[in-house]
Order: structure tokens, then sequence, then C-alpha cells
């Protein structure tokens, strides 16, 4: 997921070391961008997530997000039709919800997400495979998210707010979705630069607008 502007992502460095122990030369990854095949895939679960494959796989997948300064990765977005995703979610980018938190670097093997209810609310999302543009999403207000680690272990969050969000715009790549799928109004919708001059779309797409940099993407 791409941020919106003003957010500086060099005060949150991604450090693989906290998941890697021995780690290996890592590899940035092509992006790919709307229109791609692997993008409208749904993806293949990952048999074994314990494996040399699959870590191999993250590595190179955290080193793009890295290089990209985004906020989320998914394996289809480097062209890897595998349900594998990258994720942390700044400080900066919280709200004022005890499920509305930050989280540290996560790496996710076959997600799945519950929404906690039906409330949905809209906000801007931008994403590295829809480079220049931001859109206004509506998504489920709190989810429960589950995955698997890399060493086989099965992890568990409540979340809301941006947090919510971000886990469920990195989650839809799996299936093959891209946020406009998502849109409902398609007047919330266009080039970044232009929307942030517009005060009044600006409004209308979300109420509870944070500056975010084009550089960083809900991915």
């Amino acid at each position: 997921m791409n941020p919106k502007p003003g957010y500086r992502r060099e005060n949150v460095p991604l450090d693989a070391r906290t998941i890697f122990r021995h780690s290996r030369a890592m590899a940035i990854l092509k992006i790919a961008r709307m229109g791609h095949p692997v993008l409208q895939e749904v993806a293949a679960k990952v048999s074994d997530p314990t494996s040399a494959d699959t870590a191999s796989v993250v590595r190179d997948m955290l080193e793009t997000l890295e290089d990209s300064g985004g906020l989320g990765l998914a394996a289809p977005q480097v062209h890897i039709s595998k349900r594998i995703v990258v994720f942390f979610v700044p400080a900066g980018r919280t709200g004022d919800g005890s499920t509305d938190s930050s989280e540290p670097l996560t790496v996710m093997i076959n997600p799945e997400i519950e929404p906690l209810g039906s409330e949905k609310e809209l906000d801007w999302e931008a994403c590295l495979s829809v480079p220049d543009l931001m859109g206004s999403v509506p998504r489920f207000t709190k989810i429960k998210y589950r995955w698997t680690n890399l060493d086989g272990t099965q992890g568990e969050r409540v979340a809301s707010g941006f947090h919510s969000r971000a886990v469920q715009h990195e989650c839809d790549h799996l299936d093959g979705i891209l946020y406009p799928m998502r849109m409902d109004d398609f007047r919330l919708f266009g080039y970044s630069k232009e929307v942030r001059m517009n005060y009044n779309l600006m409004r209308l797409g979300g109420a509870k607008q944070k500056d975010v940099t084009d550089d960083e993407a809900v991915a």
C-alpha cells in the first residue's frame, strides 16, 4: 500500500534481521503494474511456509519494499502468484482506537480476513501497482486476521482504522483485486498531485485525512 503525501518513511527503517537470523544477499524485484495478468489471478496457497523457497521469496519482497518506500507488498505485485504479504504500520498512521495500532514488520503466509461487523468507511489509498494515482475506497472498519509465520506458527490480530485498511488492501492482491475495483464513486479517483490540490475532493473522500507521500504505497 502506498502512503499519502507528507509522511517520511526513513523514520521507520525495515530490519529483516528481526525475521531472518541468517541472511543471504537480497534482490530488488520488478513491480507489476495494473493491467498485467499476474495481478488478476487468485494466488496459490503456500504449501510449506517453512521452506527455503518461501524464505527466499520473502527476503526479496522485503528488499523490494524497502527500495519502493511502501508500507506493504503482496507477492503477486512482484510477479509471484503466491499468498504472501509483508507489511508494517508506522506510528504516524495510527488513530485513537486500541486496535488502530502501529505494527512491526510482519510476514503473513496464507492470510485470512474476517470482517467484524458490516460497517465500512471511506479513505484514500494509493498503490505501487497503480502508480501516480489515488482513490477513496470503502473498507470494513474492523477486522480480525490470521496468518502463518515463516516458522509455521500461527498469528492473529484484531485491527481497525488504517491498520485494518492496510491489511485488506494487501490481501486483496492475493485474490486479483486492485483498489479501484473496490471503489463506488470514480469522482474520488485521480492523479495524486491533482487530487491533493483539490481540498473539497480530499474532504469528500475521507473525513480523517493524514498526510502521506506518493512514495509510500498501502502497496
